[in-house]
Parts: C-alpha cells; sequence; structure tokens
C-alpha cells in the first residue's frame, strides 16, 4: 500500500513533534503526536487496486457510502438529462479518487466555496468544488470532487487532455467530502442508496 505524496508533510512533521516530545518531555505526552502520525497514514494511504478495463462498465471513483441518487439535466457537461450518484466519504475512507472510465479529459472546471457538510444537498453547490469531464468512444462523464465540513483542500494530478485509465487516481479531497458521479440516461445504474463501495472495483453502472 502506497501513502500519497500529499500526506508526507503531515506524516514527517507529527513524526519530528512525537520524537521530540518524548526525548525531552515525556514518553506519555508524545502518544498524542504519535497517534495523529497514525491517523494521516492511515488517512493519505492509497492501496494497490488492479482495475478490469471495460468500456461498457462504470466504476465508483470513491470509496465510501451512495448517499443519492437523482435524475436531473446537467447543464455543466453533459447538456442532457442526465443521472447523478452521490457517494459520502468519512474520514476512515480511502479518499483518493479515481476514473470510473477510461477516456480523455474534455473539461475541468475548479470552483471556491464555502465549507457545508458533505452529506448536505446543498453541499453541490455552496462548496468547494472540482470537476472533470471524460469522454470515450461509448460515453461522457462528469466526476465532481466536493469539499466537506472538514475539507480544506481539493488536490488534482490532472488536466485537460489528460488521458485517463479505469481506476487510474488523479486526485483526493482532504479530510471529509463526496464525490459526484453524473452519468448519461443510457447507463443502468447498478447500485443503490446506502450501498458501501469501493473506488476503482464495485461497479456503479453498465452502458445499455
Amino acid at each position: 500500500m502506497n501513502i500519497v505524496k500529499d500526506g508526507h508533510p503531515f506524516i514527517f512533521a507529527f513524526a519530528i513533534i512525537t520524537f521530540a516530545v518524548g526525548y525531552w518531555g515525556s514518553l506519555i505526552w508524545a502518544v498524542v503526536p504519535a497517534m495523529l502520525m497514525l491517523f494521516f497514514i492511515y488517512f493519505f494511504r492509497n492501496p494497490n487496486r488492479p482495475t478490469q478495463s471495460d468500456d461498457s462498465i462504470i466504476y465508483s471513483p470513491a470509496d465510501g457510502t451512495v448517499m443519492a441518487i437523482e435524475d436531473f439535466y446537467d447543464e455543466e457537461y453533459l447538456n442532457e438529462d442526465a443521472i447523478k450518484v452521490t457517494i459520502f466519504l468519512s474520514v476512515f475512507n480511502v479518499h483518493v479518487n479515481r476514473s470510473p472510465v477510461n477516456g480523455e479529459i474534455k473539461y475541468q472546471r475548479y470552483t471556491c466555496g464555502q465549507f457545508v457538510p458533505a452529506y448536505k444537498k446543498s453541499a453541490s453547490f455552496e462548496n468547494e468544488r472540482h470537476a472533470i469531464g471524460v469522454q470515450n468512444d461509448k460515453m461522457r462523464v462528469l466526476v465532481i470532487q466536493v469539499a466537506g465540513l472538514l475539507a480544506r483542500r481539493i488536490v488534482s494530478w490532472v488536466t485537460l487532455g489528460h488521458n485517463l485509465k479505469q481506476g487510474e487516481c488523479y486526485g483526493m479531497i482532504k479530510f471529509g467530502s463526496s464525490t459526484e458521479l453524473v452519468l448519461p440516461k443510457n447507463v443502468e445504474i447498478l447500485v443503490k442508496k446506502g450501498d458501501s463501495v469501493v473506488g476503482g472495483v464495485s461497479l456503479i453502472g453498465r452502458v445499455h
């Protein structure tokens, strides 16, 4: 299992604090920064997950719980009737986001915002968010990272024109968030509200 490089400063900082407190202070008090160091190692983990490529299926872009599945008209990228699957990530989930499909990034938009709890419906419109539109020969999909109450930074490792493979890591949200997956109407949804999903492993939908 890998550790995302964005977590290295947090881990190293608390490792130094743990050593300093334990060496010059008390071993008992050193437990606190040591626990925080272990938490950051856990939070920034990036498990190795081989993903079988299949252009007829859509994988989950994130670990978490399916919070909502709704029909709506997408004006941001698809410009057509669509289905939105919202996945809530707690601080205990893996927070690395993975591409649900193979394809090229044709759209990208970052929006500043507030920090409404990610489980609230208004978070989609009020919070910091980063969206990418991915296109291949069969479909276009929109994936949106939405910051939550504790999240303070959305990280993206890709840009326009980047060719993503299914299951490829493309970014993460630090400390509590949700991920939205906007799909065309010809996709059969294979999950329901309340289901637990695993990024790059769980099937969200299948193209008719």
